[in-house]
């Protein structure tokens, strides 16, 4: 190892402040030259082949990569710079070259098959039999079987998609920093709340300038979208921001996607056929749990039938009442928020605004650490004194109830420039036993909520502080894990459309009285969040849920039609597919120029291609688990051991649906979705 580089250091934690675009190539490339010796070796060796010679040599060179590959990925992620972008586009192409490269490896199948042949397999821990399955398939879907000259096109298509998801993701980046707006009027910013406000002025004073900056961070667009009376000023942000790297809108053609998505889609398909699968759709459910495209269909048209009437109803409601009461007679998508909040506030007497001050984010950082202390045992406590790549960020280690430390977890939780939008979990170290013993698992912990003002901490909308749960429920999963092969622990291995389970299922505690009153007290007075205004979110939750379920059905429909529909002889039709969809589906009708495909990241660079269904498919098992806490107690620690047994600790060691049985008793039942929403 090349102790000068920080890349090749093999410390416990990254070294971020010392990581340079210089050193990225240069680590990726020595740790593949050394991964690619062991694999060589490993397959010359002779002698009889079992897991501990076969097997776990690939973990641990796995696990190198990773620790080298993780930082770079996240700096890119979070600190974006010309410099990095190009480092980590050819660093990821060597990454994903030799990814290909070793799926395609027959000596190396051939040694684990017969890891999988022996008469002892079925004796093997289950984590160790999970990995070897897991492997064998990995490897057919890497095209191991295939013949010359399919075996290199497929090699060529993996290099190909890696570099337009980047390319895509980086896109969507540049155009959402592309674009703002500079007030110096605050006529202006009429209706919209003090807090928005100051968010507005601190980008303003971030660029130099006076006055007020609308951007199309998700805390300004949340902002000028929900609260600002201007409407020509809604417009002109829903506009870029639902025109983003598109051939549309203010910067049209600037960061265009348009033909990324059409090279995308169609080599997916062209892989999938080379695979002997009929598309990407039939494909990409060979890591996940339903088992064919018909159970995704049935399953999502199903929901469709039963959430579209009473999304008509309250769409229904909202035009009347915006023609009524607020003079829009022709309520348009940039006016939907705006008219939405309207409504909830006259119906509830509720707005976010009234909430935001009992929801300081350090009380809620607080109060979601007290939750998990209480249900599972564990107590995070910050740590001092580690490199990070930001002020912002804090690093917090995670003990188990006998004061042993078990993992830890960088926390960044504000926007600003370079970072690209979103929250997400992340993988930064995966537990792992090896030689020098055991390493512990790190997390990545990302938000991109409004940063603290002058006056006043970071205060969360309650939506932010369900985001915030989601997340950290993730990182639950990755930080409890008590599976030793990184392969199976934590998030990996777990099927798709049960990733989400633990992150659905951990915001369910951001309704609970017993919760709030950890944390939801005034920023200014203490005072704990009255029972009053508690009542009346409670009343509110269920607030046009017919609406947000038929848009998570669009987005779910139209990504599953894409990858299942393509035809290469008519391409991808990306925008007659998301037509006919909201033909099917929607209740909220977009004019013409709006593209929001060539901004969802999630299914052209984030990995849910042609499985953004799994959102809802996960959120049956979640309503379902919570509703085990709901009948024995919100804190039951014997409940919540069993959850972090049966489904946290276990990671992909084992089936999803096995581990909800485990936990339940029972197979999961459809109508908890549905109760999720009341819409039952």
């Amino acid at each position: 190892m090349d102790a000068t580089n920080p890349l090749l250091r093999d410390g416990e934690l990254p070294a971020f402040s010392e990581i340079r675009p210089e050193h990225v190539v240069p680590a990726v490339e020595h740790i593949l030259n050394d991964y690619r010796a062991a694999i060589d070796a490993l397959t010359a060796a002779s002698g009889t082949r079992d897991f501990a010679n076969t097997l776990l040599p690939q973990e641990v060179w796995e696990e190198r990569l990773d620790r080298t590959w993780s930082p770079v990925s996240h700096l890119h992620s979070v600190k974006d710079s010309d410099e990095l972008r190009k480092a980590y586009s050819t660093a990821l192409e060597a990454i994903t070259e030799y990814s290909t490269e070793l799926g395609q490896n027959r000596e190396l199948y051939a040694a684990v098959d017969a890891v999988a042949q022996r008469s002892d397999f079925a004796g093997l821990p289950r984590p160790a039999r999970t990995l070897t399955e897991h492997a064998l398939r990995d490897f057919r879907l890497s095209g191991v079987a295939l013949e010359e000259p399919a075996r290199s096109r497929f090699k060529t298509i993996a290099n190909e998609l890696s570099r337009l998801a980047t390319e895509f993701e980086e896109a969507v980046l540049d155009a959402s920093e592309a674009w703002s707006e500079h007030l110096t009027d605050a006529a202006a910013l009429a209706g919209i709340p003090e807090s928005g406000r100051a968010v507005l002025a601190a980008y303003a004073r971030e660029k130099e300038l006076d006055g007020w900056l609308v951007t199309l961070k998700q805390p300004s667009v949340q902002a000028v979208l929900t609260y600002a009376d201007d409407r020509a000023l809604r417009e002109r942000v829903y506009t870029a921001n639902a025109t983003r790297a598109s051939d549309q809108g203010p910067d049209a053609g600037r960061f265009d996607n348009s033909e990324r998505i059409e090279q995308i889609l169609a080599l997916r398909h062209e892989a999938a056929q080379l695979l002997g699968f009929a598309n990407a759709a039939e494909e990409s459910l060979a890591t996940k749990m339903a088992a064919s495209p018909q159970k995704v269909l049935d399953f999502l048209t199903d929901l469709v039938r039963r959430a579209r009437p009473v999304a008509e109803r309250e769409i229904a409601e909202l035009r009347a009442f915006a023609a009524a009461e607020l003079g829009l007679a022709d309520l348009q998508p940039w006016d939907i928020g705006y008219a939405s909040e309207k409504l909830r506030e006259r119906r509830f007497q509720l707005n976010e605004e009234e909430l935001k001050p009992y929801f300081p984010l350090p009380a809620v950082i607080a109060g979601l650490f007290g939750i998990c202390e209480r249900v599972f045992g564990i107590r995070l406590q910050r740590r001092d004194g580690i490199d990070v790549w930001h002020e912002d960020v804090a690093y917090y280690e995670v003990f188990d109830a006998n004061g042993q430390p078990i993992a830890g977890a960088y926390v960044d939780l504000y926007a600003r420039s370079g970072k690209r939008g979103g929250a997400w979990m992340d993988v930064c170290r995966s537990r792992f036993r090896d030689a020098d013993g055991l390493h512990r698992p790190i997390a990545y912990l990302t938000c991109n909520f409004a940063p603290p003002t002058a006056t006043a901490p970071s205060l969360l909308t309650h939506d932010d502080v369900l985001t915030l749960f989601h997340e950290f429920g993730h990182g639950l999963h990755h930080l409890l894990t008590e599976i030793d092969y990184p392969g199976v622990s934590g998030i990996s291995g777990v099927e798709w459309d049960a990733v989400e389970l633990p992150s659905q299922f951990l915001e369910n505690f951001g309704w609970q009285r017993e919760t709030l009153d950890l944390f939801a007290r005034h920023y200014q007075t203490g005072e704990a969040l009255p029972d009053a205004l508690f009542q009346r979110m409670l009343a509110a939750r269920h607030f046009q849920a017919g609406m947000f379920l038929v848009r998570q059905l669009e987005f779910a429909l139209f990504d599953f039609r894409l990858h299942l529909e393509f035809d290469p002889a008519r391409g991808a039709r990306t925008l007659e597919v998301l037509q006919q969809v909201r033909r099917d589906v929607a209740v909220v009708h977009p004019p013409a120029w709006q593209r929001f495909p060539h901004s969802f990241t999630h299914i052209f660079a984030g990995g849910y291609g042609a499985g953004y269904y799994s959102y809802l498919w996960a959120e049956v098992l979640s309503a379902d688990a919570f509703a085990r806490f709901e009948a024995e107690g919100v804190f039951n620690g014997a409940t919540g051991a069993d959850f972090r047994r049966e489904v946290l600790a276990v990671g992909g060691s084992r089936p999803a649906l096995e581990s909800f049985v485990a936990f339940r008793g029972r197979e999961p039942d459809a109508e908890a979705l549905l109760h999720s929403y009341g819409l039952v």
